[in-house]
């Protein structure tokens, strides 16, 4: 078994608690508009590294002394195009007791990696109705931290707080502000850019939205 690797960031302090070692996996099915990572999409585009999950681990374990406090992340892309490969490797991670965290969209409703998860980031994506994977992830009881990306014009998410806020496994809420950073990508690859002529969302946006979900949630906001 291989899986495809976009790219790894050794050091990362984004994607989860700590530092962490953050895997991108190739391939994803949908096309958001806020999209940085356009040239994830397709699953059959070059890589950098076409890894066994064991050959990964190993890279892994080069950063230990700097990731001991916090763990590795599969992100993507859509890690979940590449579940089984991803249910290996956290496998081999937690057998080392090294932390593991799924960052996934959710929509592919595949739930093979979860036996080895730690925690899940799930991006609640803007206007989605299809809660499935957390009603799952409730289910199961994983620790889960909600991701959603506020564009400019929709900082009322009062809708969002109240309903994250019935689920006890979600422990905190993360807000992305949107930014513009990956439209040199889009033109490198030739891709129309869904978002042209929409600014970076104000520093004064993210705060009116960030008021917005707290007032209408008792999780904590990161």
């Amino acid at each position: 078994m291989t899986g495809r690797i976009h790219s790894i960031e050794s050091f990362g302090t984004v994607d989860g608690p700590g530092i962490r070692f953050v895997v991108f996996l190739q391939g994803c099915p949908l096309r958001c508009p806020f999209c940085h990572n356009p040239d994830t999409w397709d699953p059959k585009a070059s890589v950098q590294y076409e890894w066994t999950p064991e050959q990964l681990l190993e890279e892994v374990l080069r950063y230990r002394n700097y990731i001991r406090n916090g763990g590795v992340t599969c992100s993507g892309g859509e890690p979940l195009m590449q579940a089984a490969f991803v249910s290996e490797f956290f496998r081999l991670c937690q057998s080392k007791g090294i932390h593991t965290a799924l960052d996934t969209s959710g929509a592919i409703q595949d739930y093979t990696p979860l036996e080895y998860t730690d925690l899940v980031l799930l991006d609640i994506k803007p206007g989605q109705k299809d809660l499935s994977y957390l009603d799952h992830l409730e289910t199961v009881g994983k620790p889960t931290w909600i991701r959603h990306v506020v564009l400019p014009g929709k900082t009322d998410l009062t809708e969002l707080g109240r309903t994250v806020d019935r689920y006890s496994s979600v422990e905190k809420i993360e807000l992305l502000p949107y930014h513009t950073m990956a439209v040199s990508k889009y033109r490198a690859l030739n891709i129309p850019y869904p978002l042209e002529g929409v600014p970076a969302l104000s520093e004064e946006e993210l705060m009116r939205a960030k008021l917005s979900i707290k007032s209408n949630t008792s999780k904590e906001l990161l």
